[in-house]
């Protein structure tokens, strides 16, 4: 601004003193001065002209630096607000995750109203050729023991396998250790069901009585035997039926209910 108040300056003191000298060239008699009035117009309007545009010039370019700085202090500000909501977009987030959980938590309570439980979720999964459990963030400080059921909203995730005092190490149903005594929901017929290296998702269905008839999508659920688990909680679903040339050698593949890569909020039964 100092810069354009100078040339403002300058500029009307240079157009005073042409104006002082074209008044005083103006009291000359005519015939004398037409020659020189002539000269000093050709002199003077080009000057006036040239201080006249850059003038503007200046306070033109002032102008542009001004919104420059203007621009500068809006961008920094959305920028600061972005960030803000940004943040407050990610708080959303994890609020809305939270109730989710805590969603699934109540129905999970609900579903297995007649269990008394412990709800929790899954903080680590070990999973590999021949082993699949998963680590609960539930322990010993919250009444957790061995052989507890776990369980989730599709169905029958493991039980217990291992205690400290703040997590819980649980063998899953598809672990190629773990064996379940099922029962088919229509028939009542018993079969034993255990895990397999052929999927995440699936058990292979053994034992299965020569006269029980067992089709696909019949529904599978724990039969009460064995001392671990419940009786009544859903495992999966008949997937396929592989009959042999020995009867007593026939199997079935079971789909789980519970989608094991995806799970994340467990129910341990206590008692």
């Amino acid at each position: 601004m100092n810069r354009a108040k100078r040339t403002s300056r300058i500029g009307i003191i240079i157009t005073i003193i042409i104006l002082m000298i074209i008044v005083a060239v103006s009291n000359i008699k005519v015939n004398n001065v037409t020659f020189v009035e002539s000269g000093l117009g050709v002199l003077v309007m080009p000057i006036q002209n040239g201080l006249t545009y850059f003038k503007n010039w200046i306070f033109g370019n002032d102008d542009f630096f001004t919104n420059v700085n203007n621009l500068q202090e809006e961008n920094k500000h959305l920028k600061e607000k972005n960030s803000e909501l940004e943040q407050s977009l990610r708080e959303l987030e994890i609020i809305k995750s939270e109730n989710t959980t805590l969603k699934e938590y109540v129905n999970l309570k609900e579903k297995y109203s007649q269990y008394e439980t412990i709800p929790g979720y899954v903080i680590n999964k070990d999973i590999s050729n021949y082993s699949d459990t998963i680590i609960i963030n539930l322990g010993s400080k919250d009444g957790i023991a061995v052989n507890m059921p776990v369980i989730s909203n599709e169905g029958l995730v493991g039980h217990v396998i291992s205690v400290t005092d703040t997590t819980s190490k649980v063998q899953t149903i598809v672990d190629t250790a773990s064996t379940i005594s099922c029962t088919i929901t229509t028939s009542r017929d018993t079969l034993i069901a255990r895990g397999t290296l052929e999927g995440d998702s699936i058990l292979k269905a053994t034992y299965i009585p020569t006269e029980a008839t067992i089709l696909e999508s019949d529904k599978v659920e724990t039969s009460g035997l064995g001392g671990i688990y419940p009786k009544g909680i859903y495992i999966g679903t008949i997937k396929k039926v592989v009959n042999t040339k020995n009867i007593t050698d026939r199997y079935a593949m079971i789909q789980t209910a519970v989608d094991f890569k995806k799970l994340d909020t467990i129910l341990v039964i206590t008692k």
